[in-house]
């Protein structure tokens, strides 16, 4: 179960110029190659032209989002809530409330939740399509 922060996003709003989304009407969707991953689209590349894109990203504690790089996309992961580690090429990086990682495009990595379900607040530039 999301407390604090992960809770406040997943039910907040998302403010544009000239629109306001509620975030809790935004579908949580099941991520097509990593099993009890949930992402969460809540500034979809299409409303900033493709610039970047926001996700909240649920990881099912056991889970992982296994080895894996993002072609040409530099990544800002923000921890919300949970716990759990970020292999991060050579490195091994703790997750807990508070943890910000740059991941540089074409670099592989992996995410896994330990103990709690794990929330991340994922940036992407450009944009996930």
């Amino acid at each position: 179960m999301q407390n604090g922060f992960a809770a406040a996003v997943a039910a907040g709003k998302i403010n544009h110029l000239s629109k306001e989304v509620l975030a809790d009407s935004v579908a949580w969707t099941a991520h097509p190659r990593f099993p009890g991953v949930f992402l969460k689209d809540v500034v979809p590349g299409a409303d900033t032209k493709n610039v970047f894109s926001q996700h909240l990203v649920r990881v099912d504690d056991g889970c992982e989002i296994g080895r894996h790089a993002h072609d040409g996309k530099w990544e800002l992961h923000n921890v919300v809530a949970g716990a759990g580690a970020c292999v991060l090429g050579d490195r091994v990086i703790p997750y807990v409330p508070g943890e910000i990682t740059v991941l540089p495009a074409n670099v592989e990595h992996t995410v896994t939740a330990r103990g709690a379900d794990l929330y991340l607040l994922a940036t992407f530039v450009p944009a996930l399509a």
